[in-house]
């Protein structure tokens, strides 16, 4: 058999998996997984003296797998750089074709909007040059954010505290969540009242309610005084039915979804992370094995900001639609939604690759959070293309003694969209109203009930990671391939915590961005943050240099650096202690919470005075169903979190269940449920109770026992032995090369023993 003339290089397994069953066997796909070449991490990397030229070395750790890519790169006859459709991947193709040092007529570029046989084998029939524009575009960005966190940080070591990171995004970003904390703080709640009446029909049955409109024009009441006032005009006197408005309202379907709605709408209806919604989508784009259809990228291009959808998607789901939902339920035409602008518009909106694919039919191939977003987005996509909603509403004002009071209701006529998916909301749905009676103008009504209720107005809701990504997009901070990595870092960097699913800043993010607020007003800056991205944009549509960027970038950021650095001369900045509830035993003071080299623990605020100092452990809901005291989140010698009681050995109780709020309704013991994401149903674990659940049907992976998994290699037709692994060691020969190791090592075996004692004093601890 001839060796194939063709080499395709794509980013991971996965895609290359997939690609490689569409094409022949003339062609080889091998995976570069990311990066292969990249600055360094030891120094800046990037001369500011020369041009802002950087320096690109192979990535450590990767060295095979670039001899094996040079190896097959040589031997093939023309390579295909399948790499993703977008800035990075752009680069990653220029950094492969310098790499592995591939002349121009050798060197391919292809792009895939979605993974499909059609699509896959067109682009390698129509390859391009590399687009150095977008190149361009990525390494001034890769330079721009390089240049802020190695300059940067290492002010934020010197005057905050060591290992602290800024970034040209995530900075912004924190700001944004600071910005809105401090919102809230300087709100003042504003007095309001509501009046309802309960109004019955003379002579005949049917009563309502009808809400206090105003007089001539809307008016609100301010207080109780105003309220009374109008109930008091009012008592013991008729209302006039004046006017009464039918009418329909239509409501459009939502357009297909961009990187940040896809986010916003998994973590309302899914309560994924943006982090983990684009990890499930790039596998659902990369490709699965659907069974009776062989390996399928089930998603297009996962990473855009553009709401086009090709003829093609429009014309299926059109058929789709009609067959499964009739006539009545399709738009009757292609609907197409406009991009907003400053959009990129480089690919199709996020939609299906094969609408007759709907999820049921594909549910037993893929995991559930992939069944969960691919629905999502199958849903989304299907109802942009269906009729509109059709409500009937109804509004009837009621009069007397001048003042107005309205009723309005509105039903479901035709669900259209609404029969396949409706789009979630951050606020509170406008409510519906109760039915109204048919009512006639001139019809004369009698109140029996006043309902009159004080509100305040509320300040405005601290971000969760759906709102922030929305937030982001609207004032163009970031693009969409960095939402989920900003507020991924954010987190990491303790800049802010999510509590009970809102963003709230940490004593440690509002003292960093007070710091960069004050000396470093365009790093911090929204306007000048979205600026920046436009005048990327610009490089990758050609019409900016991006040395020229970087220059006018670093010509006050230089500036900046160096006054911070004179104005802060002799200060470190004091990051507030978080006070908790916990009393040194000791001293009797109320501990506080710091940070340590192995991470949070609870010390005594009487440094150097009270030395005392204790793990910081994390108190459950519900009680220990052996001894009925709390119950307290622990973590393993590997990191595993588990759940014992507050009793400790007295006790004995420990589980890997994550322990709920809510009680057995039969034994009143807290109920449990299975550790891990999503949701999940809680169980009862008194063996003694009727809705108790066993261990083995709680939902975990149950690892085979040795015989089971030689059971399984004889059945497989392998021997499984000395199963050797890709260095071809046998896993004995492993396990005693461990041995020999661990033996020849006793000095750092009882290092770490010392550490890890170390880490648990409760009497000793440095002033950090």
């Amino acid at each position: 058999m001839a060796k194939p003339t063709n080499l395709v290089i794509v980013e991971s397994p996965s895609k290359a998996k997939t690609i490689g069953k569409y094409l022949g066997p003339d062609y080889v796909v091998k995976a570069s997984m990311g990066h292969l070449r990249d600055l360094p991490k030891s120094k800046m990397g990037v001369d500011l003296e020369r041009d802002f030229t950087p320096e690109y070395i192979p990535v450590r750790g990767k060295e095979e797998l670039i001899k094996e890519l040079r190896t097959a790169a040589n031997q093939a006859q023309t390579v295909y750089l399948a790499t993703d459709p977008d800035r990075e991947g752009e680069a990653i193709s220029w950094h492969l074709k310098e790499l592995l040092g591939l002349p121009d007529e050798k060197a391919h570029r292809v792009t895939f909007n979605e993974i499909t046989q059609r699509v896959v084998r067109e682009s390698i029939q129509h390859p391009r040059d590399i687009d150095y524009d977008l190149v361009d575009a990525q390494q001034a960005r890769r330079i721009l954010d390089r240049i802020v966190g190695y300059q940067l940080s290492p002010l934020l070591w010197k005057k905050v505290r060591r290992g602290l990171s800024a970034g040209r995004v995530q900075s912004v970003a924190t700001r944004m969540v600071v910005d809105r904390e401090n919102e809230i703080r300087a709100f003042q709640p504003k007095e309001y009242w509501t009046l309802d009446v309960t109004l019955n029909r003379r002579d005949k049955p049917g009563s309502f309610v009808a809400r206090y409109y105003g007089e001539e024009k809307k008016r609100e009441l301010e207080n109780e005084e105003m309220t009374q006032a109008v109930i008091d005009d009012v008592t013991g006197k008729p209302f006039t039915v004046s006017n009464v408005k039918k009418g329909e309202k239509k409501r459009t379907a939502a357009p297909p979804f961009t990187t940040s709605t896809l986010q916003q709408e998994a973590s309302r209806k899914l309560n994924m992370t943006p982090k983990r919604t684009m990890m499930i989508a790039q596998q659902l784009y990369e490709g699965v094995d659907v069974e009776g259809e062989g390996t399928l990228g089930l998603i297009t291009y996962m990473r855009t900001d553009s709401l086009r959808l090709s003829e093609e998607a429009m014309a299926a789901a059109a058929d789709f639609i009609r067959h499964r939902y009739g006539d009545s339920y399709y738009y009757g035409q292609f609907h197409e939604y406009k991009t907003k602008a400053g959009a990129q518009d480089a690919h199709e909106a996020i939609r299906p690759t094969h609408v007759e694919l709907d999820p049921e039919r594909v549910r037993s191939s893929l995991t559930g959070d992939q069944y969960r977003l691919y629905k999502l987005i199958w849903s989304r996509f299907l109802a942009s293309q269906m009729a509109n909603a059709v409500y009937d509403t109804v509004a009837i004002d009621t009069q007397c003694a001048g003042h107005t009071f309205r009723s309005t209701h509105q039903s479901l006529r035709f669900p259209g969209f609404i029969a396949v998916y409706e789009e979630g909301r951050d606020e509170e749905a406008e409510a519906l109203g109760s039915p109204l009676p048919d009512l006639q103008t001139g019809e004369l009504t009698d109140p029996s009930k006043y309902d009159k209720q004080q509100h305040f107005t509320q300040p405005p809701p601290r971000f969760t990671e759906a709102t922030l990504v929305k937030a982001m997009e609207e004032k163009g901070v970031g693009r969409p391939s960095t939402y989920a990595a900003t507020i991924s870092t954010i987190e990491d960097r303790e800049y802010v915590v999510k509590e009970d699913k809102h963003l709230a800043p940490t004593a440690l993010g509002e003292v960093v961005t007070g710091l960069m607020v004050e000396r470093f007003q365009d790093i911090i800056d929204v306007e000048f943050t979205a600026n920046m991205e436009s005048r990327l944009d610009a490089v990758e549509e050609g019409k900016q240099n991006w040395k020229d960027l970087l220059a006018d970038f670093y010509r006050d950021f230089e500036k900046e650096l160096k006054d911070a650095e004179t104005a802060l001369d002799g200060v470190r900045l004091k990051v507030p202690e978080e006070e908790t509830d916990e009393v040194c035993e000791l001293c009797g003071r109320k501990m506080v919470i710091k940070m340590g080299r192995f991470g949070k623990f609870l010390a005594c605020p009487g440094f150097p005075e009270c030395k005392n100092a204790k793990p910081l452990v994390e108190r459950m809901p519900g009680r220990c169903p052996k001894c009925g005291s709390g119950i307290l989140k622990r973590k393993s010698k590997r990191g595993y979190a588990y759940y014992a009681c507050e009793q400790g050995a007295e006790c004995g109780f420990m589980t890997w269940d994550v322990p709920t709020a809510e009680d057995c309704p039969e034994c009143g013991q807290t109920l449990f449920k299975k550790s891990g994401r999503g949701r999940m149903k809680p169980f009862c674990i008194n063996e003694k109770c009727s809705r108790f659940l066993p261990e083995d049907q709680r939902g975990y992976y149950k690892k085979k026992t040795d015989t089971q998994a030689a059971d399984a290699s004889q059945d497989a037709g392998e021997k499984p032995a000395s199963k050797k692994s890709a260095s071809g060691k046998t896993a004995a020969a492993k396990k005693t090369g461990a041995k020999t190791a661990a033996a020849k090592k006793p000095a750092a075996k009882k290092a770490a023993v010392k550490t890890a004692k170390t880490g648990t004093n409760t009497k000793k601890r440095t002033n950090t």
